[in-house]
């Protein structure tokens, strides 16, 4: 072992030189850097942490609170079911029997079944409800496309009677839809009531708890909707495809799809596609956003830009909020001016040279009424005045009025006499007229007379000269049966004279024109 130094001893000490102790420090200033940066990142990990700890204990909070509650609405309905059943029966047999009893008491009222308000309109579809007899309900619907407004009322309350309204509803339009099954009695297009029905049916059976991400649609029934669905995607390809297919067919087959909840995700693409070759129609921007298009709209609006459908791109950004990405003035006005262009086109198409202004005028003016339409709609006025578009059309709408009128034909001066007599034969000096010769004119030889006549005819001014001036000569001849020689017998009073040669030149045409007039 070592031996231990004695404490008392005085040793030689190192002496440390100046950069040992430059480097000491340079290493404690670094220590001191990293350890507070460690010290910042640990804290501030610390407090990410305890944000996140916050947001998620407040999630979980949630999210007991709402399983809480539906656990609870569950439990409630499920006690409750067996009295709601019984409660549902006894007001099935309720409603029967007063909806046959009113039916009775309407039939003796009015033995030929016209309904003339809007009481007897719900009952008289309350009957086919109850009765489930979705064949008549469909035919009284279709009947009163007039009651348009008071239908679309009257349908929902209607519907809630069944026993069965998905079932009643698939039945009712099952005439039309998916496939028209009218053959050749098929005439007017019935889509308006499938697409009427089919809404009424959403407030019937949409979960009153849940709401509209939950119907109240059996599972046998969303199969058959499902099956329809399909049917009427087979028969696409028959009807020529997408470009092909009546709007109106797809707005009834995207309302079933919305109506059934039956939307597939995969099918997407197909149906942004539909919308955006229907997008005229009124409902389809709605129809958009519950097929779950709502992120694709932005894509759609510029693709229907792109096709000159500015108008339609405006209903869908009002529609889905996109207003400020795509102001609707510049839209209005783009929309206005291709449509100048194409009436500029049908006035310069030569196969349209017959109606060409007609259906030029007619196309500015529709252009004109939908967009004064839509600044109305979405109170646009102070970004695009519509006076200067309503002067406009008033200007269309006179020049057309204008041309309606009937032109003002002139009389002929040389119309027949009152008495109804022939015309002297002047065509044939205008015809001889267009001979142009050195010789002088043929003396004027008279026509002959005519019974027919009871009075003098006044007289007619003298055809002009043949030959040199075509002036009329200064005086008039007179025409005057008494002047005239005797009658002939036969069917006329007397026979055409002939006109003699003259000047070289054999007339011909004088004699042929006196003999087919008297013919």
């Amino acid at each position: 072992m070592g031996s231990i130094p004695d404490p008392g001893e005085v040793t030689e000490l190192a002496q440390p030189s100046f950069d040992e102790f430059q480097r000491q420090t340079s290493l404690m200033t670094s220590c001191t850097l990293l350890w507070k940066e460690l010290s910042d990142h640990i804290n501030s990990l610390e407090q990410n942490l305890l944000k996140q700890s916050e947001t998620l204990k407040r999630k979980i909070e949630t999210l007991d609170s709402e399983t809480k509650a539906s656990l609870d609405s569950l439990k409630k309905r499920e006690l409750s079911i067996e009295e709601s059943v019984k409660v549902a029966l006894r007001r099935v047999e309720f409603n029967t029997k007063a909806a046959m009893r009113t039916l009775s008491d309407e039939l003796e009222e009015n033995p030929d079944g016209e309904v003339d308000n809007g009481d007897g309109l719900l009952q008289h579809l309350k009957s086919s409800c109850l009765k489930m007899e979705a064949k008549e309900f469909w035919n009284f619907v279709t009947g009163k496309k007039k009651e348009l407004d008071l239908l679309r009322e009257k349908i929902p309350a209607a519907l809630s009677e069944c026993i069965d309204p998905a079932r009643f509803v698939m039945e009712a339009i099952s005439e039309v839809f998916p496939v028209d099954k009218r053959g050749n009695e098929a005439g007017s297009d019935l889509a308006w009531a499938c697409v009427l029905i089919l809404e009424s049916l959403i407030p019937v059976v949409v979960d009153p708890v849940i709401g509209k991400s939950r119907m109240l649609v059996t599972p046998s029934m969303k199969e058959q909707a499902k099956e329809i669905a399909e049917t009427w995607k087979k028969s696409l390809e028959e009807r020529g495809g997408i470009e092909n297919v009546k709007t109106p067919d797809v707005h009834t087959f995207l309302q079933h799809l919305v109506t059934f909840g039956i939307v597939k995700k995969e099918d997407m693409e197909f149906y942004r596609k539909l919308v955006v070759a229907s997008a005229w129609r009124k409902q389809m921007p709605k129809l958009a956003v519950s097929l779950g298009l709502g992120g694709q709209m932005p894509d759609m609006i510029e693709e229907l830009i792109s096709k000159g459908q500015q108008l339609d791109a405006v209903h869908f950004t009002y529609e889905v909020g996109l207003v400020d990405k795509f102001p609707p003035a510049p839209l209005l006005k783009a929309f206005l001016r291709d449509a100048k262009k194409a009436a500029s086109s049908i006035l310069d198409d030569p196969n349209n040279t017959g109606r060409a202004a007609q259906l030029a005028a007619r196309k500015e003016q529709s252009a004109l009424r939908a967009v004064i339409k839509c600044i109305e709609e979405y109170k646009l006025e102070a970004e695009f005045s519509p006076e200067n578009l309503k002067k406009r059309l008033e200007q269309l709408e006179k020049s057309k009025t204008e041309k309606r009128k009937p032109v003002v034909v002139p009389a002929n001066k040389r119309t027949r006499a009152s008495n109804g007599g022939p015309m002297p034969p002047a065509k044939a000096g205008r015809l001889m007229n267009a001979y142009v010769s050195s010789f002088p004119p043929p003396p004027f030889v008279r026509s002959p007379s005519h019974t027919q006549y009871p009075t003098p005819v006044p007289g007619y001014p003298s055809p002009p000269a043949m030959y040199g001036s075509r002036s009329p000569p200064t005086n008039p001849y007179t025409y005057s049966p008494e002047a005239a020689p005797p009658p002939l017998a036969g069917p006329y009073p007397g026979a055409p004279m002939n006109y003699t040669a003259y000047g070289g030149y054999s007339n011909s045409l004088a004699p042929a024109y006196q003999q087919a007039y008297y013919r």
